[in-house]
């Protein structure tokens, strides 16, 4: 047991002061430091200096560590421009992105305060360095096959890579599905990728109307994507439409990446069905999508959560630093609330979305949290503060184990 006494608490609802915090790999109690030295004579006692943070690990739920080795390479501003480069240089990057590769980009994430992750993983390659991973990891084994002719060696090849992730026994590691988008896998790879997500109680993650070429692909076959389609895999018709993917998970609540271009009736659906919006907002500017409206997804009673997406369309995995760029993207917004529900998105939501006992400093939750340094006594725009500043994270603990810091 140790005993952690921090000058403040950030909590969703209020910043807390004189408490501390009793732990070992979950929160056990939050009290007054004598009276948790009362109820646990041999703990550790960890003292921390003049204003001093205690809040809860932030949670990336959705990233590519497969692409991480680019950093100049692929084409930004407009979508298609950007696919096409990700074709030309496909195995150049995965080629060049060994072990070592990823692992600086879960080093990166780690020293940001980022102590869980969503690893969408296309090819299995991250597998070793997400399963030694200092984090917790949501491993999405994804899915993607538009051809019928090739949906049994996809499934197979789907099937075994899922196979392997269960191998991985250790704390915090989580197997999980994701299927690629609406545009890029078969309907009868989703059935069957789906009856595998009931059957095990995966968590399910999904690309859905990022850009407008998909949206107009998919409802009228037409658009930059027909060109895309037709020359790299002889089609001229998408495999499925909007309504069509989005009844396939009906009943699976899913994180759904992106969803920049959904209308009315979409969010609508979204709602009804208890998904949650991935919001990437470095990634959406730079391939050119545009901005999607927080305010639509509140008025639907839509969660939705921040998340970096990979270095394939991002120059950081600092989870602090997109929700920075947040902040101005969604300029209509007021900022101190909007920072708030940025900070709650990757924390308690986040955790929420993906089934995990984490993402709170809060008795009973795992303790997953961070230390920072302020630089003054905080006040009430702290949440602005935290993501404007980047403030050293002097100590990082995972499920009660030190990561950083002395």
């Amino acid at each position: 047991m140790k005993i952690i006494n921090p000058n403040y608490i950030y909590t969703a609802e209020k910043l807390l002061e004189n408490q501390a915090v009793a732990f070992d790999n979950k929160i056990e109690k939050i009290a007054p430091l004598t009276e948790l030295q009362e109820l646990y004579k041999d703990a550790e006692i960890i003292e921390l200096g003049k204003n001093s943070l205690l809040m809860p690990g932030l949670i990336n739920a959705h990233v590519h560590l497969e692409f991480s080795a680019n950093k100049e390479t692929l084409e930004y501003g407009d979508f298609l421009k950007w696919l096409y480069s990700v074709i030309t240089n496909r195995e150049e990057l995965i080629n060049s992105c060994d072990s070592a590769c990823m692992k600086k980009a879960v080093d990166m994430m780690l020293e940001s305060g980022i102590t869980t992750y969503g690893a969408i993983s296309s090819h299995g390659m991250d597998l070793d360095v997400a399963a030694s991973s200092p984090q917790n990891v949501v491993f999405f084994n994804e899915l993607i096959g538009s051809q019928a002719g090739m949906a049994d060696a996809l499934f197979n090849d789907f099937l075994q890579r899922v196979d392997a992730s269960k191998t991985v026994q250790r704390e915090g590691f989580y197997p999980a599905v994701a299927i690629h988008s609406p545009y890029s896998v078969h309907p009868i790879l989703i059935k069957k990728a789906l009856q595998i997500v009931k059957n095990e109680k995966l968590k399910l993650s999904a690309h859905f109307l990022e850009s407008k070429a998909e949206q107009e692909w998919l409802e009228k076959n037409e658009g930059d994507f027909k060109e895309f389609f037709v020359n790299f895999l002889k089609q001229d018709k998408a495999v499925t439409d909007v309504k069509e993917f989005l009844g396939h998970f009906k009943d699976v609540p899913t994180l759904m990446t992106h969803v920049v271009q959904a209308t009315e009736k979409e969010l609508q659906e979204l709602a009804y069905s208890k998904h949650t919006v991935v919001h990437c907002p470095i990634s959406n500017r730079l391939l050119g999508n545009g901005a999607i409206s927080l305010d639509d997804l509140d008025r639907h009673n839509i969660r939705w959560i921040c998340a970096t997406d990979g270095l394939s369309s991002n120059y950081t995995l600092n989870l602090f630093e997109e929700m920075k760029i947040a902040l101005f993207m969604h300029h209509g917004a007021d900022l101190l609330p909007l920072a708030k529900r940025l900070i709650k998105s990757v924390t308690k939501d986040a955790a929420d979305a993906l089934g995990l006992n984490t993402g709170e400093i809060q008795e009973g939750k795992n303790a997953d949290m961070l230390v920072l340094e302020l630089t003054s006594e905080p006040n009430e725009q702290l949440p602005l503060h935290l993501l404007l500043h980047g403030y050293n994270i002097s100590k990082i603990y995972i499920n009660g184990n030190q990561k950083k810091g002395e």
